[in-house]
């Protein structure tokens, strides 16, 4: 297909529990080109190289051709979630061992689980904390000398028993990062072969628990993502004969970092697959006009929702991974065991249970005959005739009979018909990725009666006539190629680096001038990150918020503050911004009460740098009768009640802005299934988005 000319080309990729997707964006013509190719979860890098094979072989390129790779990754993720923590040691003020004993005191579930929640295992058991003497206070001021000697000895102990990883947190190193930083100094004379991470570099921010335990997850993972990081851009590098290609790790926030910042970085890249998906969802429905949506993420493993509100995904500080607490910036997402492969099982009661566990890719569900034993969500879907007997347009044939049987068994022991038992696996999976739903929204103050939910990925649009029934949802938005969407969102996204800095002041004492100086040092992190990254100065953006809160009370609320010079007008402007989110969130505030004071606790900085978002592409418009869409019909269970009924396939290759059509249907792409059950009506948008809604709500 090369003429001689130089192409260049950018290439998303996103490695999921079950499936790699890859997308190229072709710079030159705009074009958008995506596949799929099996995951490598023994060596993730090894799918990663496939995809990136595979993609090239499509537009005809070469490794020459490319300009930049994108990537979403569960590596450091999955670490965490399946508890693989090596052996971690941590360092902290003398007098404070027990730090990550006492933790918080708030029960998952409300006190009613007081008497059966059991503390998980600590990150770092007590005998691998050592303390160092020396203590600064609140504003940074040094109260004791850093005690040199004791750290010394902390370092050669650690040395000695073999462990290889640290953590290091001070009492109030967020206002003076001194000891820590004469810590690494000793750390690596004495300690050489040590990963370190130190909070005052991982998270510049008040409250010890949440911080240590942050550092210490950023340690964790620092040595899996480094040599994953490390391994990818060697072989990315085989393709160019030793040019290096630009390589961009996704993170939590919804920002891009270069792999030879994330090895120093890893913790922000958690969230990496999920917050891909929310922004390439949050883009795509922003073009076509649906300002507040319900994002639903569905792969082989899990499904992750997430809110979006004119085009940008909500985000929290208060997030964790797994067990484990992570105070950094990251795009607001539940995930819940409800994926493609999750297993239905018999709970020890007799009753009918799916997920967490997951068939994952391999073996996979009964039907990829791949070894599988156990029924799981793909299973009930293809029995019930909801999704064809062969994914990825032929690719993977599946072993319906096998499925079946499965399925028959786990019927027989819960004594019911095979019907009201695979439409029960389907059911319960739907009531669990609700109320993840209702978690993102409900809970945060939203009516979700105003918003469309925007599904994607390979299994995100099965249920979503289900959940629409359940939620009472305004409607359901399909963009073309879903199970692509996350990756897809690899080429939407900014390169973005947060900072932030904790200054506990009361408005009324607020200094002026120092919240300028903080700011200002904090944009300036941000501006040499950035001039590193290869953006012209021209081009930075930069982006402040505040955490605020009323005097007394014991967390924040994240709100926007304006550019500009801080006066006592800008102030005030923060202060009334906090109370609208505050009665948002609340029901309630307390403007113009002066009993009750607004206090500033976290100043935050995120830098951004720009880069060129692929076109949104329309379609062409349907000529003639929906029938050229049709490819023929099926027998689908929708309801147990209702039994099979015949239903039109459709290609959705075939279909055309303004077509329209009604359910029972079944709409078939490469890498995806949406069954629209009885009742709903589907319209094409100028986009090729599924726009599908209730047919009495038309």
């Amino acid at each position: 297909m090369s003429d001689g000319t130089q192409r260049r080309i950018r290439i998303g990729i996103d490695t999921g529990g079950t499936f790699t997707d890859v997308v190229a964006f072709d710079e030159g013509d705009g074009t958008l080109v995506t596949t799929k190719t099996p995951s490598t979860p023994g060596n993730p890098a090894d799918g990663f190289i496939a995809g990136i094979e595979k993609i090239l072989g499509i537009v005809g390129a070469t490794g020459d051709d490319i300009t930049a790779v994108s990537h979403g990754t569960t590596v450091a993720t999955n670490r965490l979630l399946e508890g693989k923590v090596e052996a971690l040691g941590f360092i902290t003020t003398e007098g404070y061992e027990f730090m990550l004993e006492i933790a918080r005191q708030s029960v998952p579930d409300g006190y009613g689980n007081s008497y059966f929640w059991v503390k998980p295992d600590r990150i770092v058991p007590a005998d691998r904390v050592k303390t160092v003497g020396g203590r600064l206070d609140f504003t940074g001021a040094e109260l004791r000398p850093f005690d040199e000697e004791g750290a010394v000895a902390a370092a050669r102990w650690f040395k000695e028993q073999g462990i290889t990883t640290l953590g290091v947190c001070f009492l109030h190193a967020y206002a003076n990062d001194e000891h820590e930083l004469r810590m690494r100094d000793i750390l690596r004379r004495e300690h050489p072969e040590a990963v370190v991470s130190i909070s005052s570099e991982v998270l510049r921010e008040y409250r010890e628990y949440e911080r240590s335990m942050t550092t210490l997850v950023d340690a964790a993972v620092k040595p899996n993502v480094s040599r994953y990081v490390t391994n990818i851009h060697e072989r990315l590098d085989g393709f160019t004969g030793g040019r290096p290609i630009p390589f961009y790790v996704m993170k939590s926030n919804g920002g891009v970092l270069s792999a030879d910042e994330v090895v120093h970085q890893p913790i922000t890249t958690v969230l990496s697959g999920p917050a891909a998906g929310a922004l390439g969802a949050a883009l795509i429905a922003k073009v076509a006009g649906f300002p507040k949506i319900l994002t639903c993420d569905g792969g082989g493993t899990s499904t992750d929702v997430s809110v979006v509100l004119d085009g940008e995904p909500t985000l929290t500080t208060e997030g964790s991974v797994g067990a484990y607490p992570s105070k950094i910036p990251m795009i607001d997402v539940v995930t819940v065991g409800a994926g493609g492969g999750s297993i239905a099982w018999l709970s020890p009661e007799g009753t009918l249970k799916v997920g967490p566990h997951s068939a994952g890719a391999d073996p996979g569900p009964l039907c990829y005959a791949k070894g599988g034993t156990q029924p799981t969500i793909t299973d009930a879907h293809v029995t019930l005739g909801r999704i064809p007997p062969h994914l990825l347009g032929g690719e993977i044939p599946l072993d319906v009979e096998a499925a079946r049987r499965g399925i028959e068994a786990l019927a027989d022991d819960l004594g019911l018909d095979f019907e009201r038992c695979a439409t029960g696996i389907l059911e319960i999976s739907a009531w669990n990725q609700a109320n993840a739903l209702r978690q993102v929204s409900v809970k945060r103050g939203l009516d979700v009666r105003d918003f469309m939910l925007t599904t994607f990925g390979g299994s995100g649009s099965l249920l979503a006539c289900r959940l629409v029934d359940i939620l009472d949802l305004a409607g359901v938005v399909v963009p073309p190629n879903p199970g692509n969407v996350s990756a897809f969102g690899l080429l939407t996204v900014d390169v973005k680096n947060d900072y932030v800095q904790t200054h506990v002041t009361k408005e009324s004492a607020l200094d002026h001038a120092a919240v300028q100086t903080i700011f200002d040092d904090l944009s300036e992190r941000g501006r040499w990150a950035l001039d590193k990254e290869g953006f012209a100065a021209d081009t930075h953006r930069f982006v402040r918020t505040v955490d605020v809160r009323y005097v007394g009370q014991a967390f924040e609320v994240r709100v926007p503050a304006p550019e500009g010079i801080v006066d006592e007008a800008y102030a005030a402007a923060v202060a009334d911004r906090f109370h609208t989110e505050h009665r948002q969130l609340y029901g309630y505030d307390f403007r113009g009460d002066p009993t009750q004071q607004v206090e500033w606790v976290n100043l935050r900085v995120t830098g951004i740098g720009p880069i060129t978002r692929p076109e949104i592409q329309r379609v062409a418009a349907g000529e003639g009768s929906i029938d050229r869409a049709v490819t023929g019909q099926r027998e689908v269970c929708f309801d147990a009640e209702a039994g099979y009924v015949a239903t039109n396939l459709y290609d959705r290759a075939k279909l055309g802005a303004g077509d329209e059509f009604s359910g029972p249907a079944i709409v078939e792409e490469f890498g995806s299934t949406i069954p629209v059950h009885p009742g709903f009506a589907v319209r094409v948008d100028d986009f090729g988005n599924l726009v599908i809604t209730k047919e009495d709500a038309r």
